[in-house]
């Protein structure tokens, strides 16, 4: 399949393995973090940690939209389904994320909550058309990604005169984070990012400039393909034994330095910026996240129905938090594989495609050795 087998072959991916393993210094490290769910799944999938030297160490970050979601932002839609006795139309991945009281979307449901599985949010704007005695809000999540669909689906929404559609708004902003890991702790300890790809598509890279130059951290932006990965790990390692720290795009077939403007400028008109908002195991982080501008209000569910947010604790036993600041690895959560598995989730984590607990359950990871599992993040 064309521009897809060629980043699969398994003699280049061996041969960028071995150029790595040459380039990394002896006794050093190199803590990299992949900013991206998708590549966190990728390097589980296709057995990428096998292939690198044990000076290279890489590190899962807060890339998964439906890990970073916070339990009362769940609680927030549970309430509006039941309470309010709307039509909620989420993505799929939404559905078990365990929420207070024992409950999930999908409990909610059989509580009497009219929930629709949608696949995109032009789903959920159709079913209002279809039904406009009922109130159907869209649980938008997501980073920059899936921003510009729920965008033009707001537009749309205005100029058809769908007064029945609304948008519960959890859409939140990649940099933002990066800089939350920065500052804490973690961040100090890390010697770069493998950027995120798919919303690269879309912000383009000049975004991450700013880590390079006032971090000192190289970033470079990867694709979803095994040797697009192991070609990143390698450009990093160059920067980082050259002491350098710039941003590098491996990813040019697809990203450019001023990414999709059609989409920013659809993000632009329709979303501003919220003061702070919750993420699961960073707190609160200021300019994080997008609310709808006033011109657009009358599509915000929050302000339609008077939703009012109160942030919830995680599960005491439950290490998604510190999984997604690069603190742990999913197999030092004492009830990874055991408590917590996808059948019966406790964590987001092991609920999303995207989750670092669900890749590492999926593809074997939970299968590491002790020595792997205690090494820490």
């Amino acid at each position: 399949m064309k521009y897809i087998d060629e980043f699969r072959d398994g003699e280049l991916a061996r041969h960028l393995a071995a150029t790595i393993a040459g380039e990394a210094r002896a006794g050093g490290e190199y803590r990299l973090m992949e900013f991206c769910g998708g590549h966190t799944h990728a390097i589980s999938r296709y057995g990428l940690a096998d292939l690198l030297p044990p000076a290279i160490n890489m590190i899962h970050g807060p890339g998964c939209p439906v890990c970073v979601l916070p339990i009362g932002r769940i609680d927030q839609a549970i309430r509006l389904a039941l309470e309010q006795r709307v039509t909620l139309c989420s993505y799929g991945d939404c559905l078990r994320v365990p929420a207070s009281d024992g409950l999930s979307l999908l409990k909610a449901r059989a509580q009497g909550a009219d929930l629709r599985m949608v696949y995109s949010v032009s789903d959920a704007l159709e079913l209002a058309r279809n039904n406009p005695q009922r109130q159907v809000v869209f649980l938008a999540i997501g980073f920059e990604t899936t921003t510009p669909p729920t965008a033009v689906a707001i537009r749309q929404a205005d100029a058809l005169g769908v007064n029945n559609f609304s948008v519960l708004c959890n859409h939140v902003l990649t940099p933002a984070a990066m800089r939350a890991i920065l500052a804490h702790p973690t961040g100090a300890r890390l010697h770069g990012f493998v950027g995120p790809a798919h919303v690269s598509t879309v912000i383009g890279s000049r975004p991450y400039e700013t880590f390079a130059s006032d971090y000192g951290k190289p970033v470079v932006i990867a694709g979803f393909e095994p040797l697009d990965l192991l070609q990143a790990i390698l450009m990093l390692l160059r920067q980082i034994n050259g002491g350098r720290a710039e941003v590098e795009n491996e990813f040019t077939r697809a990203v450019t330095r001023d990414g999709n403007r059609k989409a920013q400028a659809a993000m632009d008109e329709v979303f501003e910026l919220r003061d702070s908002f919750e993420w699961r195991g960073l707190g609160s982080i200021p300019h994080s996240a997008l609310k709808l501008r006033p011109r657009y209000a009358g599509f915000d569910a929050e302000t339609r129905f008077g939703l009012d947010y109160r942030a919830v604790a995680d599960s005491k036993g439950c290490e998604c938090g510190a999984i997604l600041r690069g603190e742990k690895r999913p197999q030092q959560c004492r009830i990874f594989g055991t408590a917590c598995t996808p059948e019966h989730p406790v964590g987001s984590c092991m609920v999303s495609a995207e989750g670092a607990c669900a890749a590492h359950y999926l593809y074997g990871r939970f299968r590491d050795t002790p020595a792997m599992a205690a090494e820490g993040a």
